[in-house]
């Protein structure tokens, strides 16, 4: 198994890439083992010593007893965090929208029963102390990361951010907009590598993976990757996930459904329970390996 070496190479090409994102000064690393360590729920994200992260759960919170399904499987399956959306921002305006406030009281609930920590996304400003109260996780949709207004007013929450690469954003675009966070007083900055926006059309979006080291090399931010919204079709997601950790990636966000083909919404990207426990068995060795590979980039690293 190949994977990425964490250890940043010192030449022509880091110099480059750091004069390219040179507009985004304070999440850039200061030196080779500069790195933000995110603290949320209890869960550890990033850093030489974390675990690679698993979020996962439904799209969007449905009833409480698909929450709760989802979550507790999950949970026994390695997952740190519980996804689910409560505001949707859907395409169609006749798609399903989310429960709102309500969503966001069952995810509370199901955070209570299982441990799990909570992300969600948070779609307009004004909304975002409400979420805040119920998540341990503020997430920044694609359609969202260059909303400047919810931006200022998800950092001033003092919530950890989850921040989605837009659909046709540049690596540069995505790090202006956590520089954005980070001029507003919060570096809790996750960021997530969701696949962008090409003339390809057999998936949802193409999953850019080289954005994974090429963030990993000048910027100390943690990084995750969305295999579901990259890959648009449930049965490329462990793929998409395996190379995601041969990447170097500090974690992923994933959608887990007990029905996907009953789910509310993107039910065709929405992994079973059966498939998600198939999953997370699959990858644990490809985890571990990266987890001796990270270990070994750091201590590299700080002997340079």
């Amino acid at each position: 198994i190949g994977l990425a070496s964490s250890v940043p190479q010192r030449t022509g090409v880091e110099v480059s890439w750091k004069d390219q994102f040179a507009d985004a000064p304070d999440v850039l690393k200061r030196s080779p083992d500069d790195r933000t360590i995110v603290r949320a729920g209890g869960v550890r994200i990033g850093g030489p010593e974390a675990a690679f992260v698993t979020m996962a759960g439904p799209c969007s919170v449905e009833t409480e007893r698909q929450l709760f399904e989802t979550a507790e499987r999950v949970a026994r399956a390695g997952a740190q965090v519980l996804r689910g959306g409560a505001f949707k921002p859907r395409t169609s305006p006749y798609s399903f929208q989310g429960l709102g406030l309500e969503g966001l009281k069952l995810l509370a609930r199901a955070r209570a029963a299982t441990g799990l920590a909570v992300v969600t996304e948070v779609m307009a400003a004004d909304d975002a102390p409400m979420v805040a109260d119920y998540a341990d996780i503020l997430q920044i949709g694609s359609r969202s990361m260059e909303n400047y207004a919810l931006l200022e007013a998800a950092a001033h929450t003092g919530r950890p951010i989850l921040l989605k690469r837009g659909m046709v954003a540049t690596v540069a675009d995505l790090l202006r907009s956590a520089q954005c966070l980070v001029s507003h007083g919060n570096a809790q900055i996750i960021l997530c590598e969701r696949g962008i926006r090409t003339f390809e059309t057999a998936t949802r979006n193409t999953f850019d993976v080289a954005a994974i080291p090429v963030l990993q090399s000048v910027c100390r931010l943690p990084v995750i990757a969305d295999p579901s919204h990259a890959a648009g079709r449930r049965e490329l997601i462990p793929a998409l996930a395996r190379s995601a950790v041969a990447a170097g990636a500090d974690g992923m966000i994933v959608e887990v459904h007990p029905h996907p083909d009953e789910a509310w919404s993107d039910g065709e990207q929405s992994v079973s329970l059966e498939e998600f426990d198939a999953m997370m068995a699959d990858l644990a060795p490809w985890c571990e390996l990266r987890h001796q590979r990270v270990q070994l980039g750091y201590t590299l690293e700080t002997v340079a």
